[in-house]
């Protein structure tokens, strides 16, 4: 047997018990991916903070005072929403998904009164949820792209 180029029997079943491991664990994280979607819209919107008028920590009056809230102003709300899908070929079809998003808020300027960035996080949730159930989901609101929240909701 020439050493140089044969490798041991034993040698030989434990470099490919090394190679199949490796494989097999590559298999095992694809399986265990945790896969998702995501998709952006922008919608015009008037909000307004009403306590901003009249609490001593938000009306200040010096350079900290953002009491101009309580009056209904616009924004371009940018919305980016993602959610898990089960398998890899358009589990949710990306597209489909947006314009659907895009349709909840298909009345023109949306009147959100008094709600911040999470609550209307949390409402389009809601639809989110009814619709495609049993699925994590994230999704970020920014006024204007500049300011917002991103709200993370687990797989029930």
């Amino acid at each position: 047997m020439d050493s140089i180029t044969d490798e041991r029997y034993y040698d030989y079943m434990m470099r490919r018990s090394r190679e199949e491991d490796a494989i097999m664990a590559q298999e095992n994280v694809m399986n265990k991916a945790a896969r998702s979607i995501w998709v952006t819209f922008k919608k015009e919107g008037i909000h307004k903070y009403p306590a901003a008028l009249d609490d001593p920590k938000l009306a200040t009056g010096d350079y900290y005072d953002v009491s101009f809230l309580g009056y209904p102003h616009r924004h371009i709300f940018h919305f980016k929403v993602r959610i898990e899908v089960f398998h890899d070929d358009r589990d949710i079809e990306f597209i489909q998904f947006k314009r659907w998003l895009e349709s909840l808020y298909a009345g023109g300027t949306l009147e959100l009164d008094y709600k911040s960035c999470e609550m209307i996080a949390d409402d389009l949730y809601n639809e989110i949820s009814t619709k495609y159930p049993g699925r994590f989901v994230e999704i970020d609101v920014a006024e204007d792209g500049e300011n917002g929240c991103s709200i993370y909701y687990p797989k029930p």
